[in-house]
């Protein structure tokens, strides 16, 4: 982005509030293009559907950190404007670069020229990035389970992509089951209130949240389960529960009628491929059934791994992860099957293993038995850290990997993986909600050489839920067109 000459106001107020008319102006264009044409807007990454006036605004002063330069609402208010009444087919369009790359010299063309240009492939295209409406079933309604409800809610755009049909829970001991579930979906003490409203039909079994009806079946098992009675027809079946990794457990699932694939929510075994999105997810093709999504740290690890490789090369290294505590935990001591886990997680860090390490070699082979790794559980409810210790082939400096890491985070297939901090005062709860696999943090790294250390944060319940999404919509032939390109 080139300079930007634009004067300092004379009132900051006075400049704030017409800035914060059109951001409220911008909502229901954002909106519009969403549901009407499946375009989903977003400023360097950071989606602006079903955001609120702040929360744009401060998407776009965040582009001041990542492009040291200004980007305000004056700029990105026309394009957005313009592309509302330009006939164009479904997809994620960054309109953040598209005002950077408009704001540069050697761009002379009128605006409507130049998004014509810029998307010439999207004008009159009416092709859908699926021809029929994909039916998803959650199995299980724990944490990344009820993570996954509200990404899929949110996604639901005009009901013609991914559609939430069901959840598949045992009963619980009280008669509100319904209803206690509902209220943990509308309320979570980390991530907030849903984003919405939800109404429940307890004569029926079914939630209704934001216009979408959510069959939840009562099930000890999935033999149990026939989802064609519900209308339920060639579903994906995100299993959340954790009970089976294996082709044989989880192929129980592919016997129920109206189940068609299945995607796991942890690391899987045997032959079953375990998916890093952004790194092996060319692993993923019409053909596959069962697959997982790997673990939250290595989803965190693998996308950064693969950029170092990529550039730098690694000898060896070591990952410790430090990580919130999880319900696997008890919160005073007590029985536990697992070493050193049966201590307070609530008043403990706790030494314990971790598997990401090893598990790296599935998504990046080439690093297979280069890395140790361990893990300490620590006090806090979520947000978690991995620092890799890494020996690279060639020597760097501070100035240059953090330029690297920042450009990968902003211009790379990976810059929904990985994100970047500037920040001298970031801390963990800075990052609950982050839609990446982890965040880099710039301000903590060091260089020695060729020996370099590096800290990033990641959101262990709602970035690796977005990464399971976006193993979802690749299982069930998803593919949007971005841009630019």
């Amino acid at each position: 982005m080139t300079e930007n000459t634009r004067p300092i106001p004379a009132d900051f107020f006075a400049d704030w509030k017409e800035r914060e008319a059109l951001s409220e102006a911008m909502i229901p264009l954002i909106g519009r293009l969403y549901r009407e044409k499946n375009i989903s807007l977003y400023i360097h990454g950071k989606n602006m559907v079903n955001r609120s006036v702040i929360e744009i605004m401060k998407a776009h002063r965040f582009v001041r950190q990542i492009e040291q330069n200004e980007l305000s609402e004056y700029e990105t208010f026309p394009l957005i404007e313009t592309l509302v009444n330009m006939d164009l087919g479904p997809a994620h369009i960054d309109i953040g670069k598209l005002a950077v790359k408009y704001q540069e010299p050697a761009s002379t063309a009128g605006l409507l020229v130049f998004l014509e240009s810029e998307m010439s492939d999207l004008l009159g295209c009416k092709r859908k990035p699926i021809l029929e409406p994909q039916d998803v079933v959650l199995y299980g309604f724990g944490r990344i389970g009820r993570l996954l409800a509200r990404l899929l809610i949110e996604k639901s755009g005009s009901g013609d992509m991914l559609r939430l049909r069901a959840v598949v829970v045992r009963k619980g001991g009280t008669d509100n089951d319904l209803s206690k579930r509902a209220s943990l979906l509308r309320r979570d003490s980390i991530h907030g209130a849903f984003d919405g409203t939800i109404r429940v039909l307890k004569d029926k079994n079914i939630l209704v949240c934001n216009g979408n009806p959510i069959q939840v079946i009562y099930a000890d098992s999935p033999e149990q389960v026939d989802y064609t009675k519900f209308g339920i027809n060639k579903a994906i079946v995100i299993d959340n529960t954790g009970v089976w990794r294996d082709e044989a457990g989880l192929g129980q699932h592919l016997a129920c009628p109206g189940a068609a694939k299945v995607i796991l929510t942890a690391p899987g075994k045997g032959e079953i491929p375990n998916i890093v999105y952004g790194i092996n997810n060319h692993q993923i093709t019409k053909n596959s059934k069962i697959i997982s999504a790997a673990s939250c740290t290595t989803n965190a690890i693998v996308p950064i791994l693969k950029a170092l490789q990529d550039e730098y090369g690694i000898i060896r290294g070591h990952v410790e992860t430090v990580h919130s505590y999880t319900n696997d935990q008890n919160l005073i001591d007590n029985y536990h099957s697992g070493s050193r886990r049966g201590r307070s997680a609530a008043l403990n860090m706790v030494i314990t293993e971790t598997g990401a390490a090893k598990a790296v070699a599935k998504a990046l082979p080439e690093l297979e038995g280069k890395l140790t790794g361990n893990a300490i559980r620590v006090p806090t409810p979520n947000v978690s850290m991995a620092i890799l210790n890494l020996q690279l082939k060639q020597n760097t400096s501070l100035e240059e990997i953090n330029a690297y890491v920042r450009k990968m985070s902003l211009y790379s297939p990976l810059q929904n993986q990985i994100d970047y901090t500037m920040s001298t005062e970031a801390v963990s709860t800075d990052f609950v909600g982050s839609r990446h696999a982890c965040i880099y943090d710039a301000q903590a790294t060091i260089v020695d050489g060729n020996n370099v250390v590096l800290y990033c944060w990641y959101d262990n319940e709602f970035g690796y839920s977005c990464q399971v999404i976006r193993c979802l919509e690749e299982l069930a032939g998803i593919f949007w067109p971005m841009f630019p390109r």
